[in-house]
């Protein structure tokens, strides 16, 4: 196999200077949790990934118009709501 080198500093130059904020939030949605709760952590920058306990469209109705409105995602995946906020795309691509 031939060298191969990496020259991490200099890669560091090609990347585009966005700063990524925000967590990746493992909870689970069964009602108990204020919907406001799950809104301030998205405008916070950070992506939901919740296990659905109970009914998607009635644990959601509280929180999930008002994400997509300021520019989020959402996406229904197997038992899990994903929820994203603005400028975070969700890739469906190999599903």
């Amino acid at each position: 196999m031939g060298d191969f080198k990496l020259n991490l500093a200099s890669a560091e130059e090609h990347l585009d200077g966005e700063d990524v904020t925000g967590d990746v939030v493992l909870a689970t949605l069964d009602g108990t949790t204020d919907p406001a709760e799950w809104i301030r952590s998205v405008e916070n920058g950070n992506t939901l990934f919740l296990a659905i306990e109970g009914d998607l469209n009635e644990l959601a109705t509280g929180f999930a118009r008002e994400v997509k409105d300021a520019g989020g995602s959402l996406m229904h995946f197997r038992n899990f709501l994903v929820v994203t906020p603005p400028d975070t795309n969700i890739n469906t691509d190999r599903l």
